[in-house]
């Protein structure tokens, strides 16, 4: 088959829609379809690692606060319609847009695009925002055609279906969990004679819960002499979690900035207990999936997105969002107890072969043949505002 995998979001830049878009371009391109990435692309080298797959490139982007993050997406009524005139010539077989709901490039996608369509919808948000409200009302008018409907995870399809009715396939988002699994070098900041905390995320970005990872470790480090708290990613921490650093002198937590795709595993693989006291707004548990893939035990919010992908008492525990004074329980739990550690670690690879790329993949083109063989829904007529 012939497939567009569309994106709105700046591929110069490295996100979760993107590294998800690529792997599934590679791993299609690997079983010999023809597939082709259109995208903004602010820089000439994408961010990502794409393989040989063809990319498109649609100009620069814009960034826009989204969902607590800041999503870089293209405005440009140019290369709007110069998408629009490349489906039309190109015929695909299939056209992939992932989050169709966002301005204005895979909006456009897909109301123009000719061919079968298929929209993946990877959102999640606990709130109700007069933004969608204003999207509900525009999306029952025929701004949107698609013939059939993806959402990455159970939270993600009630978020969708709550502003875009419809039925929806859950597929979740693929993990390479050979690069996870496989033991790579140990980052020289992890120590063997201490137990090191790991935590993953844009630090700056209350959403990720740095600061209740810092108040959970000040609980602690004095019981625990020899615990640490290792952060991993980009950013600058932002004003409250400089605030407890201050207060409760933690001048001892590494800040190690943010680190290659080759370097990541190694600091999951590495780490004793991996931390993510995210706050919200997740609809699918990445870095969790990761730390599985990793056989490393984990401490996680409750959060939906979260939930989706990890049970409590499992793979890990889960704790309260916001409460730091949970986590720090849960981190002494594990500690005093290393053979629940190593259990968990166990339960956790085996439950992450449910994300590996392959079997995502035939999911996702068993969808792709049922959409083709439906009855085809000509593009969107749109009723005006």
């Amino acid at each position: 088959m012939r497939i567009a995998q569309v994106s709105p979001y700046d591929f110069a830049h490295s996100g979760g829609v993107q590294r998800h878009i690529a792997s599934l371009s590679r791993e299609l391109k690997s079983r010999g379809h023809e597939v082709s990435i259109l995208a903004p692309c602010t820089r000439n080298e994408p961010a990502v690692d794409i393989g040989d797959v063809d990319l498109r490139t649609f100009g620069r982007s814009v960034p826009i606060p989204s969902a607590g993050s800041i999503a870089r997406i293209s405005f440009s009524v140019w290369h709007e319609w110069r998408l629009k005139t490349m489906l039309d010539d190109e015929q695909f077989d299939i056209v992939h847009i992932h989050e169709p709901l966002m301005p204005m490039f895979a909006l456009t996608a897909s109301r123009f695009s000719p061919s079968p369509t298929v929209g993946t919808f990877h959102a999640y948000n606990e709130g109700r925002g007069k933004g969608y409200m204003f999207w509900k009302k525009v999306l029952n008018r025929g701004a949107i055609r698609l013939n059939g409907r993806i959402a990455v995870s159970e939270p993600a399809k009630h978020f969708a279906n709550r502003y875009f009715k419809g039925d929806y396939r859950v597929i979740p988002n693929g993990l390479d969990v050979d690069k996870f699994s496989a033991p790579g070098p140990i980052p020289s900041v992890l120590k063997d004679d201490a137990m090191n905390l790991v935590f993953v995320g844009r630090v700056n970005e209350p959403r990720k819960g740095l600061r209740y990872a810092l108040g959970a470790y000040s609980l602690l480090k004095w019981e625990y002499p020899k615990l640490r708290l290792i952060v991993v990613g980009a950013g600058v921490p932002d004003r409250e979690s400089y605030r407890i650093m201050g207060e409760r002198s933690l001048d001892d937590v590494v800040f190690v900035g943010p680190v290659s795709e080759a370097e990541l595993p190694g600091y999951y693989q590495n780490a004793d207990i991996f931390l993510a006291p995210n706050t919200g707004k997740e609809s699918f548990g990445f870095i969790i999936i990761e730390a599985m893939s990793a056989s490393t035990p984990i401490i996680a919010s409750n959060i939906p997105g979260f939930a989706s992908v990890m049970t409590h008492g499992r793979e890990g525990l889960m704790v309260p969002p916001k409460d730091e004074a949970a986590i720090a329980d849960a981190i002494k739990l594990l500690i005093e107890k290393p053979a629940l550690r190593t259990q968990f670690g166990v339960d956790g690879r085996a439950a992450v072969e449910r994300y590996r790329w392959g079997r995502v993949a035939d999911e996702v083109l068993d969808f792709y043949g049922e959409v083709r063989e439906m009855q085809p829904v000509p593009p969107a007529q749109f009723k005006g505002w």
